[in-house]
């Protein structure tokens, strides 16, 4: 029996009024006039709360350029699913803020590219980073939960210190430093992302005293970086056993990325019922378990804990998503990683530099909104 899912990832928009280096989106996006409109987005709200999901992520993009936003949670609050708003809080006003809240909005989780105005800007490709902080305020001003994220990468690692600083600044309860995921235009630009081994094995002992000291407080969560381990995560703690995610124009993926696999064909909200769609979908199916899992990854006895690591990664580093991730040192594949990796660490990165970005590729948005 395949157990329901917890979480539903909905992407509402990919559209987005930043352009994030790092950003696991996909190169290639449809305008926002196929997007699901709010009726069907509470379709699929009321059908994933059916199927059991006890939590609902409204993420991107950017969610907040959807002005159904405030009927998807009341949506989601009338089923008793817990809703969480991914944001660059760029939009996000004190009567947003409100109509939000008094549809039962649960929590805030804000972006951050940095803890320094001109970096964190100069990341975001566009001036974001006091409207953050004011939102920030907003949020907590307001008696709501707020979290932080901050992806970790070459050009504002060495400012991790300040950055746990700013998270408790602005009295968040919970701090998510994750290491860039290669992903989308994040694997465009892993050359300049990736830091030095050095680099992270710092980062990881500034991250565990802030844990340890910040126990009670504020939880902080830090995520290493796939390039740098010898075993690979559970990626979405197994295809299509935890998570699902909506696209904007209602594809059903088991990860925000898993389009990046041409060989899978994902079904359609439009078309499908959700819970078919879970259960009985070819791509849902095609990596769920053990089956088809080849060796060495067959008879490893961490199979059933990291589920053979993550199939995009295999893909856009091997060319098939059917082979052992790289990042296992047990991989046919592994050495190639390794040696990208190592290509990377003499090109040690300042903080002046940074600033610069010299070489990055940005991510684009359909349009722009001068509210945002």
């Amino acid at each position: 029996m395949i157990p329901p899912p917890v979480s539903l990832i909905a992407e509402l928009t990919h559209d987005c009024p930043l352009h994030c280096l790092y950003c696991s989106n996909p190169l290639r996006l449809v305008g926002p006039e196929v997007e699901l409109d709010a009726s069907e987005w509470q379709r699929v709200i009321q059908d994933a709360a059916a199927l059991g999901v006890l939590q609902l992520h409204l993420s991107g993009g950017e969610p907040l350029l959807r002005c159904d936003l405030e009927s998807l949670v009341a949506e989601a609050s009338d089923r008793d699913v817990y809703t969480n708003l991914i944001t660059s809080a760029l939009g996000l006003t004190r009567d947003r803020l409100q109509q939000l809240q008094q549809a039962g909005l649960d929590n805030v989780q804000i972006s951050f590219q940095s803890d320094e105005e001109r970096l964190a800007d100069a990341i975001a490709g566009k001036r974001a980073h006091t409207r953050k902080r004011q939102a920030a305020q907003m949020v907590r001003e307001a008696g709501m939960p707020l979290a932080i994220n901050m992806v970790l990468h070459r050009r504002n690692i060495a400012r991790l210190p300040e950055m746990i600083s700013l998270a408790e600044e602005c009295d968040a309860q919970r701090l998510e430093l994750a290491h860039t995921q290669f992903l989308g235009w994040a694997f465009k630009n892993r050359g300049l992302l990736l830091p030095t081994r050095l680099q992270v094995e710092e980062a990881e002992k500034i991250a565990t005293a802030a844990q340890k000291r910040l126990r009670g407080k504020m939880e902080v969560l830090y995520v290493l970086p796939d390039y740098y381990l010898e075993r690979p995560k559970p990626c979405m703690y197994g295809w299509g056993r935890r998570y699902l995610t909506v696209n904007p124009y209602g594809y059903v993926m088991p990860c925000q990325t898993a389009s990046v696999i041409p060989s899978l064909r994902f079904d359609n909200v439009r078309q499908q019922a959700m819970r078919w769609i879970w259960t009985t979908s070819e791509a849902f199916r095609r990596f769920r378990g053990t089956a088809w899992m080849p060796e060495p990854c067959q008879s490893c006895p961490r199979r059933e804990i990291d589920f053979g690591g993550c199939r995009c990664q295999a893909f856009l580093l091997t060319g098939d998503e059917t082979n052992t991730d790289p990042v296992c040192d047990l991989s046919p594949y592994h050495q190639q990683l390794v040696t990208f990796t190592k290509s990377t660490q003499s090109d040690e990165v300042g903080e002046g530099e940074a600033m610069t970005l010299d070489g990055w590729v940005h991510r684009v948005s359909f349009r722009t909104n001068p509210t945002i």
